[in-house]
């Protein structure tokens, strides 16, 4: 083997790691531009959460000086939509009011009995 066929082998295996060091720079920028993107759609998650949160507290204050029943309704909207109601107990039929009818004055152990 001669020194011409060794210097050949040597520059091509040199341009080879050449290009796999470019190739790592880049995925390592990726990778900083995803994680960045990461971060911020993160913030802006817990951002859209906490002002869930704030505005179903005040839709609850609302309703409830009102006077609506707010578990009644998130547990009609619930069954609307087929999903089970979110902090519902699940041994509870029917929303009353004390006197033995639901909150909009109907009947609710009428409508929590089977054959009624």
């Amino acid at each position: 083997m001669g020194l011409g066929s060794t210097a050949k082998k040597i520059q091509l295996v040199s341009e080879k790691a050449e290009q796999m060091y470019n190739q790592v720079q880049q995925l390592q920028q990726r990778i900083m531009n995803l994680e960045g993107e990461v971060d911020e759609t993160h913030d802006t998650v817990t951002d859209l959460e906490a002002d869930v949160a704030e505005q179903r507290a005040l839709l609850e204050a609302i309703a409830e000086d009102r006077g609506l029943d707010v578990e009644a309704i998130l547990a009609e909207v619930a069954t609307d939509d087929g999903t089970e109601p979110a902090g519902e107990d699940d041994t509870e039929t029917a929303q009353t009011d004390g006197d033995g009818t639901a909150g909009d004055g109907t009947d609710a152990t009428a409508a929590s009995e089977p054959n009624a």
